[in-house]
């Protein structure tokens, strides 16, 4: 069975720098509690009306066409993995599909968070194995920027995220032993609601014993979103970030492992660990107990936060363009997010 391969990559990220001093306009925090707790010294975010979780995917995706040698023409599928699309519905890959002018190509969407880029990418290996197609544009997009609290009641979150996005072109390898070699993808509904954003949604208090979503009252509908909801801040994300990093700390090391295990290697072996860029003490966490040394981890969660689903691919485009990654190096990517869901895929560069 045929592997698949990255034959092109590309990101972008806004040209709007938020500092951290810059947070401090709209809440009670600092640089250093900031840095302490995640490492984070800076993010970008969107232009509020000219650019859109789409247009981010869009430009990732061109620079990713351009360097796998084809066009847009050329694509046969589309994955957008996002947790922030431009509507509710339809999803951001169809308007991928009508931005790049391609064919009428399928496309789908995963909103499997942190975790999404590495699910996204596992779902296209399996086509690609199969023979179904040839070129497929895998996306990781998000502009959480435009539903973030930002205030001191929201700092927690909100000094975290940022906007951004990254893109690959997936084809079929040419050399034995080049490719994705395996992927490798976990769950746990248990913890759902640790890290959740609960409205708008259908919900209705079903799955919490406490409210989550003060509705109005009727017969039929005014469920979606009330001003209640939005006076008490239940329209904003929510996580327990203490339990967040002991379950991501365990999983990440051990989806790693299951990953090498699966191929005959050992951590010794690998050339570049690109983690989720979530906090950047997890993945010293992370590296420490993989007993990896620097060069073989990178990071940029310094420069621009949290992307979610698209800070793998962001940092490991960045990875590749600063000459980190070189041909026939061992890659693995690693992720964990809401769900809880965790992920690892292993590549033979």
């Amino acid at each position: 069975m045929v592997n698949s391969k990255i034959a092109g990559i590309g990101h972008y990220v806004p040209q709007n720098v938020f500092t951290n001093a810059d947070m401090l306009k709209y809440m009670d925090t600092s640089d250093e509690w900031i840095q302490e707790r995640t490492g984070i010294q800076e993010r970008r975010y969107a232009d509020r009306t000219g650019e859109t979780t789409t247009t981010m995917g869009v430009a990732a995706a061109t620079i990713a066409i351009a360097r796998a040698g084809i066009t847009a023409q050329d694509i046969d599928f589309i994955i957008f993995a996002t947790l922030s699309p431009d509507y509710y519905f339809p999803g951001c890959g169809v308007l991928v599909q009508r931005a790049m002018k391609m064919k009428d190509v399928g496309a789908l969407d995963i909103r499997n968070q942190c975790s999404g880029f590495v699910y996204a990418l596992s779902v296209a290996d399996q086509f690609i194995k199969t023979g179904m197609y040839k070129n497929i544009l895998v996306i990781g997009s998000e502009k959480h920027s435009f539903g973030l609290d930002f205030s001191t009641r929201g700092r927690n979150i909100s000094v975290i995220f940022g906007d951004g996005a990254g893109a690959v072109v997936l084809q079929p390898a040419t050399n034995p032993g080049q490719g994705i070699l395996s992927t490798h993808l976990h769950s746990d509904g248990q913890s759902a609601e640790i890290l959740a954003m609960f409205n708008p949604g259908t919900h209705a208090n079903h799955w919490t014993p406490e409210k989550v979503a003060d509705f109005d009252d009727a017969a039929i509908g005014e469920m979606f979103m009330s001003h209640a909801m939005i006076d008490n801040a239940q329209n904003f994300p929510v996580m327990d970030g203490p339990v967040v990093f002991k379950n991501a700390v365990v999983k990440l090391e051990e989806v790693v492992r299951e990953a090498l295990d699966k191929n005959g290697l050992t951590t010794a072996d690998i050339d570049m660990l690109i983690p989720h860029q979530a906090n950047l003490r997890i993945a010293q966490f992370l590296q420490q107990k993989l007993k990896l040394p620097d060069d073989k981890v990178f990071n940029n969660i310094q420069k621009y936060g949290n992307t979610t689903a698209a800070s793998i691919p962001i940092a490991l485009c960045e990875a590749y363009e600063k000459g980190k990654i070189k041909e026939g190096d061992l890659v693995c990517l690693a992720a964990f997010g809401s769900g809880f869901t965790w992920a690892s895929a292993l590549l033979r560069w």
